[in-house]
């Protein structure tokens, strides 16, 4: 009896060993990093009320890709219906979560119909799906994004006005100067800068790796392109659609003396859409920049 409960309590333990081995392994390959490869999930992020009656209703989306950004044209493989298949949608696709980033209207006697957006990326097909639940309505207060806040300070804070002062017409290949010009009432009042956390955001093999990617300015910046340390209104620049990346140096600047710059480089010639918005860190305010970029020179300064 002594020596079978000997055995029994190895076996138990074998057992135990090989459930948290095999528990573990899971773990570990549930939450594996993918620099590439990797599909996009479109995220239908709410609805809000119009003054006409209509409703405007919200997409994010996440790319899977750490480093990979994907690029899919307005189409089969990236379409909004019924109306579609372009409603305004980005086809070049930032890695890991980009929130709230374009809306879709939608009219008033909308109803209980959804409003579907599908993107195929690396053979994998998502879907968002919009509709008009009741639950989903986004607080005009502020909900969340803004921390639920109603104080004064709040309620008067005006979204900040935004002037682009850049070239339409560039040259491949040219660094071209963008300047966004932002005037802003000085709300909210500026807070100390948070401290970033610190390991959260690292893609795989970037840190001590020769072969580390280049050219991804989103990796240089905490939080792939989040607003830098600072108090006062920042702005960002995405590419939203065009033949190629396009490289922002930096992609989110801070205010100076009422304007905000940077630099961008276009490798391949095309039509280009940037959208750069201009932020008080509380409201925004977004703009789109068409840009030509042509085989032959051009003057790289607005």
């Amino acid at each position: 009896m002594k020596q079978l409960g000997v055995r029994s309590f190895v076996a138990i333990a074998a057992a135990a060993l090989l459930c948290s081995v095999a528990v573990r392994g899971q773990q570990f390959e549930n939450n594996f990093k993918f620099n590439s490869g990797q599909d996009v999930q479109p995220i239908f992020e709410g609805w809000s009320r119009n003054a006409d009656g209509s409703a405007t209703m919200h997409f994010g989306y996440l790319n899977r890709n750490w480093v990979e950004r994907p690029m899919i044209g307005v189409g089969p493989g990236n379409s909004i219906e019924p109306g579609g298949p372009d409603q305004g949608q980005p086809t070049f696709f930032y890695p890991r979560t980009n929130r709230n980033i374009f809306t879709v209207k939608v009219p008033k006697d909308w109803g209980k119909k959804e409003l579907i957006w599908t993107l195929t990326v690396n053979g994998k097909t998502q879907k968002a799906y919009g509709w008009l639940q009741p639950e989903w309505e986004i607080d005009p207060a502020g909900g969340a994004g803004t921390g639920g806040r109603t104080d004064d300070e709040y309620k008067k804070n005006k979204a900040p006005a935004l002037q682009l002062d850049s070239p339409s017409n560039v040259a491949v290949g040219q660094s071209v100067t963008l300047i966004a010009k932002v005037t802003d009432d000085g709300l909210p009042k500026p807070t100390p800068p948070k401290k970033a956390a610190i390991g959260q955001e690292t893609p795989p093999l970037l840190q001590g790796s020769s072969d580390a990617p280049v050219n991804l300015p989103e990796l240089a910046i905490p939080g792939r392109g989040a607003a830098p340390p600072g108090r006062g209104p920042i702005v960002t620049w995405t590419l939203w659609r065009g033949p190629s990346a396009v490289e922002f140096a930096p992609r989110t600047a801070p205010v100076e003396g009422g304007k905000a710059q940077t630099v961008a480089s276009f490798p391949l010639p095309g039509e280009y859409v940037l959208r750069v918005s201009a932020s008080d860190r509380l409201l925004s305010t977004q703009q789109d920049l068409r840009v030509t970029v042509q085989g032959g020179p051009a003057s790289s300064r607005p």
